[in-house]
């Protein structure tokens, strides 16, 4: 096999497409192939896909393909343009590459397949590239998700809140419970960057959604009852969130206790911060006999994750009568602790208690979107942070976004070759 041959069936060349020559050149380290096309030619317009006679040729286009043998690989061709009685003259679509790109489509995916596991520079690095030039194959791939994504409201939303940069800097997360993708990006969290998501979809639309799991974050409350219709019943808030408010409380306990003994001399809960905080099952097996003692001590904070550990079984309920009753048992324990911030958090879940109860019936956490967070923050991390809220979203919508952002070649044939014209018979 000569090398036309070998690039020929690389490119996937189709008739009536050949190569005209290949050239090697060593000292700059890159290998050219020039595409050139068979005649009589007929071309298919862009707008209206029909077939038509060629008006003339393009200025030459350089497509960047996968190297060969560690050469920089570029493809070269001059594509036809088609004379359309009905769209005038139009340049064909390539069937190298994307339209205004500089790659084949084969190079393009592996710039994205880097992507997806370095950062912007190193991507850089290993393909060869500028940094502009990565970054813009990643920004067109999530443009075009973004353009092929179905227009659709998901069954469970999840919605939370994501940190931009220092200084209280947010963006919103709407995330789909099910499937767990990212659905929408909005700056600020706000009741406004809710709305504007729920605003896209009409009011037969919205009303397909069974559950909206979130914080206890009024603006964001405020916006689904604004928008989903029978919210009240349709609202989560999220027992990991619930369970915070409880856990930070019995942390406020220990600190106090801890400050109290320490003028007394006592040191017995100095570095015991994570002992109250740790699920009992993920507590490493080697604390576990000092935390029995300290449990089984006459404490303030050993009453009080009592308190917290006891909350825990309101999530096993499937009646929502019998998890009302529950609380309410609960509630009074906590109120009769004589522990201020239990008491406090106490008060707080009563408050927001309508929408911790219809867990119960939805059966539904944010656990997604918290793993979604974590995988955002890898992603600044690998970034060392962002300053651009654009490229933000961006790198959220093509790490988190579930999209279908590959290139992929045009089905259809743009170029074939042109029938014979019939004369009528021979005289």
């Amino acid at each position: 096999m000569d090398m036309k041959q070998f690039y020929h069936n690389r490119l996937h060349l189709k008739d009536p497409w050949y190569i005209d020559r290949v050239e090697v050149n060593e000292k700059l380290n890159r290998v050219d192939i020039y595409v050139k096309h068979h005649n009589p030619i007929r071309v298919a317009c862009p707008v209206c896909n029909k077939f038509d006679s060629i008006y003339d040729h393009s200025p030459e286009r350089e497509f960047q393909h996968l190297n060969t043998c560690e050469m920089q690989t570029f493809v070269h061709v001059r594509l036809p343009r088609v004379q359309c009685p009905t769209h005038g003259v139009k340049q064909i679509l390539s069937e190298l590459g994307e339209p205004n790109s500089h790659a084949t489509f084969a190079f393009e995916r592996h710039v994205l397949a880097l992507a997806q596991e370095c950062s912007i520079s190193a991507v850089s690095r290993l393909a060869g590239l500028s940094w502009d030039e990565s970054f813009g194959y990643v920004n067109r791939a999530v443009a075009r998700g973004l353009t092929r994504k179905e227009k659709r409201i998901p069954e469970v939303v999840s919605v939370d809140e994501k940190s931009f940069a220092k200084g209280h800097k947010y963006e919103t997360l709407v995330c789909d419970n099910q499937r767990g993708t990212v659905e929408y990006v909005a700056d600020e969290n706000s009741q406004e960057s809710l709305e504007s998501y729920y605003r896209q979809f009409t009011d037969d639309e919205r009303a397909s959604v069974r559950a909206v799991t979130m914080d206890m974050w009024d603006p964001y409350i405020a916006a689904t009852r604004n928008y989903i219709a029978g919210s009240d019943k349709k609202i989560v808030f999220d027992r990991f969130h619930v369970m915070k408010h409880v856990s930070e409380a019995v942390d406020t306990v220990r600190k106090e206790e801890n400050k109290r003994l320490q003028e007394l001399g006592n040191d017995i809960l100095k570095g015991s911060k994570y002992l109250w905080l740790w699920n009992p099952q993920n507590m490493p097996h080697w604390r576990k006999p000092e935390f029995r003692q300290l449990r089984d001590s006459d404490l303030d904070v050993s009453r009080a994750w009592a308190i917290k550990e006891n909350l825990r079984h309101l999530w096993d309920y499937h009646s929502e009568t019998w998890a009302r009753k529950f609380f309410r048992r609960w509630y009074f324990w906590a109120m009769h602790s004589r522990l201020e911030p239990m008491k406090k958090a106490a008060t707080t879940i009563k408050c927001h208690f309508e929408n911790v109860v219809t867990y119960v019936n939805h059966r539904v956490t944010n656990a997604v979107v918290e793993g979604i967070n974590s995988k955002i923050e890898k992603v600044k991390r690998l970034a060392c942070g962002f300053r651009n809220r654009e490229h933000y979203r961006t790198a959220i919508y093509f790490h988190c976004g579930g999209l279908d952002y590959q290139p992929t070649p045009p089905k259809k044939c743009r170029i074939k070759w042109a029938p014979p014209l019939y004369l009528g018979p021979a005289h």
